[in-house]
């Protein structure tokens, strides 16, 4: 058997590995149980400090401290550690979600608060379950993972619809294009489920979104977290 890949090692463990992963579920509940009201953001672990994704995510991580949100991320480099650093510069909790990877990663010198998991699965929860909105930067196949996987459950209604938003219409507008042009038009989509998408290109704009929304959700005396 091929042991190259994880899955394959786990044919005689699968049992006790039950244990590994309670373990890591009990450790993220108790360590984020203060964390709310916090907001996720998204995004390339390749995006280097010269980008303008870098700078506009700080920004935006900044802006949404500002306003009183705790900032999470999966507390690696790119898009994740400028996150971090403007969490940091605000004075909230910054949140680094790390995943250990034979080649990658140790989790960014800005969060505050490190968690290190061993399953995916496990990490994305926590990503989700504590979050009141999600911010999607430009990324790559783990951005899209993350991102249909948020609006699988609320189109589903596994959790409320938090804000989903897309930052950059130039990056993501492709991605748009192809969800209407054929995802729609072949039926396997409704126009609700584009609706919970929402796209922006400055960093005040996301930041005003989410807190806009959240404000909402108080006046109307509805619990904005689950």
């Amino acid at each position: 058997m091929n042991n190259e890949y994880e899955i394959n090692q786990m044919v005689k463990e699968d049992s006790w590995r039950m244990f590994r992963i309670i373990g890591e579920l009990v450790e993220g509940f108790d360590s984020l149980a203060d964390i709310v009201p916090a907001v996720t953001i998204y995004g390339s672990a390749r995006t280097k400090p010269d980008n303008k994704f870098y700078s506009q995510t700080e920004e935006i991580a900044s802006l949404l401290g500002r306003a009183g949100f705790n900032i999470m991320t999966g507390g690696g480099p790119g898009v994740m550690e400028a996150a971090n650093m403007g969490a940091r510069k605000a004075g909230v909790k910054s949140v680094g979600l790390n995943i250990s990877l034979p080649t990658e990663q140790s989790c960014n010198v800005y969060a505050d608060r490190v968690i290190t998991f061993h399953h995916f699965f496990v990490r994305k929860v926590m990503l989700v379950k504590y979050a009141t909105a999600f911010i999607i930067m430009p990324g790559g196949l783990g951005t899209l993972d993350e991102l249909t996987e948020v609006l699988n459950l609320i189109q589903t209604h596994k959790i409320k619809p938090f804000p989903v938003i897309l930052f950059s219409s130039e990056y993501w507008g492709g991605v748009l294009d192809w969800l209407k042009s054929t995802v729609l038009a072949k039926g396997n989509i409704s126009e609700e489920d584009l609706d919970l998408l929402r796209v922006f290109d400055y960093p005040m704009e996301v930041a005003g979104a989410v807190h806009s929304w959240y404000t909402k959700q108080e006046v109307t005396g509805r619990k904005a977290l689950q």
